[in-house]
């Protein structure tokens, strides 16, 4: 062995053997500590815990890649509730408007459509609501069809609507404001 091997094999024992030494610790009077890495008196060593590890959860098959496992999550995909308002036989009384609309549990993915349908006209947009302008007095339904991208319905609901329109001789019907009184001519 030439020596300036010798000296790189000692040198290099000696950094392994202080980064393997242990660590010691005595607090003062004072209150601050004094850190040594030889044993001081009323000292303690320093027990240093292993450092924090994370682990991924491993999947339900672990042969299965993660895409496929979410494709096949989302086949199997339903909507728990799919409801419409206005509710199921609601009267509602001489409306500017009526807006149908959809809440679904949980809520509706954006990948989803929404084919909703009135008297049995389906109505442009795919939104969740619809609003109808002015409607005519009598029943409505409505019909919604949430369906995937694959054409899968997830769910659907009905509803049934009346409108009541008050007509000139009822008694419900307020009266009309009265008509102002013509100017009196005025005496020359």
């Amino acid at each position: 062995m030439t020596r300036a091997t010798l000296v790189i094999f000692l040198a290099s024992m000696t950094a392994a053997s202080a980064a393997l030494a242990d660590t010691y610790v005595r607090t003062e009077k004072d209150g601050t500590k004094t850190y040594s890495d030889r044993p001081l008196p009323g000292g303690k060593p320093v027990v240093l815990e292993s450092a924090q590890t994370y682990s991924a959860p491993s999947s339900s098959d672990p042969t299965r890649p993660l895409e496929m496992q979410s494709l096949e999550q989302a086949a199997n995909f339903q909507y728990s509730s799919c409801t419409l308002q206005p509710a199921n036989d609601q009267t509602l009384q001489n409306p500017e408007f009526v807006t149908v609309s959809l809440s679904t549990s949980p809520p509706l993915r954006s990948t989803d459509s929404v084919n909703i349908s009135i008297d049995g006209s389906r109505m442009e947009g795919g939104r969740q609501s619809v609003q109808i302008t002015q409607p005519e007095r009598g029943s409505h339904s409505a019909n919604v069809e949430v369906v995937d991208s694959s054409g899968r319905t997830l769910c659907s609901a009905s509803t049934t609507f009346h409108v009541q329109r008050t007509n000139l001789n009822s008694q419900q019907r307020a009266a009309p404001p009265p008509r102002p009184r013509p100017p009196r001519p005025t005496p020359h």
